[in-house]
């Protein structure tokens, strides 16, 4: 069943100095955050194979900034526990970076096109085929950011070393470890993508997305395309087996689809459909 349709609030006139697309300041209603997420997500399915693919390729490599600026303060500062709270406070910057860029990253899709099949009923298959290709694009995408920071010399070998180091430490854990901290880190983020939607500044979702994706980063929970330039880094100097990376992104994957659909996209879906029913 479709959402309603809204009542449009008048437009207010724009004010000297400011952003038309900002004037409208009063707090968005859950309804409204739904229909904006539903606008992207019929945005998302409509793009072509090739700009999904290329999208998703530009977000995965963008997302090696988070690894690269965590291991760079590492090297830099040390493994003390103040020095990791520092690179924690650095990992939002890939998250940012992709985020407000609109560059494709799996995760958000966790919310977008499924808050769209559940309001609609239908675009299953296109919501899997997005998720085809938008996932194995990152994947490539965090390969060659990959690549570039370990076989190329772009980064100085005590960088290269803290990264590895990171990588190693995030592989190492059981799948049962991985699957339950990648459902909080697809919680995390799908939560993010869901009040960015509602954010009416650049300014206010910078803020959103550091908050929330700082904690992602500070409690090390699995995130399927942040930690896969780490992982992916180590494999490329010889300190894991391949094999290892697939180890751990199934279940980092499977746990980020079941934070993002079942703890955001579910029950805002929930909180929308109770409301209407309400007024009924």
């Amino acid at each position: 069943m479709p959402l309603r349709k809204l009542r449009k609030k008048p437009n207010p006139e724009p004010q000297a100095g400011g952003s038309q697309g900002q004037t409208e300041l009063d707090r968005p209603t859950a309804d409204e955050i739904y229909e904006q997420v539903s606008r992207n997500a019929r945005h998302e399915l409509d793009r072509s194979v090739v700009g999904l693919l290329i999208s998703g390729l530009a977000g995965g490599i963008t997302m090696g900034l988070t690894a690269l600026s965590t291991s760079i303060v590492i090297a830099q500062l040390g493994q003390t526990p103040a020095a990791r709270f520092i690179a924690d406070l650095l990992y939002p910057i890939g998250f940012i970076a992709v985020i407000l860029g609109r560059a494709q990253l799996f995760t958000e899709n966790t919310l977008y096109p499924v808050a769209l099949m559940l309001a609609e009923r239908r675009h299953g298959w296109r919501t899997l085929r997005l998720w085809a290709i938008v996932l194995p694009s990152n994947v490539l995408g965090a390969f060659f950011f990959a690549l570039l920071a370990v076989r190329t010399g772009a980064l100085r070998p005590e960088f290269v070393a803290a990264m590895t180091r990171m990588g190693v430490e995030a592989a190492g854990v059981t799948p049962s470890h991985v699957f339950w901290s990648g459902v909080i880190g697809g919680w995390i983020i799908a939560l993010v993508a869901w009040l960015v939607s509602g954010s009416h500044s650049i300014t206010g979702s910078v803020m959103l997305i550091w908050l929330l994706t700082f904690v992602v980063g500070l409690g090390g929970f699995a995130h399927c395309i942040a930690t896969s330039g780490e992982i992916l880094a180590a494999i490329l100097d010889h300190q894991l087996a391949f094999s290892r990376y697939f180890a751990w992104l199934a279940p980092a994957t499977l746990g980020n689809i079941c934070g993002g659909v079942l703890l955001v996209t579910l029950l805002e879906y929930g909180q929308v459909k109770g409301g209407e029913e309400a007024e009924w």
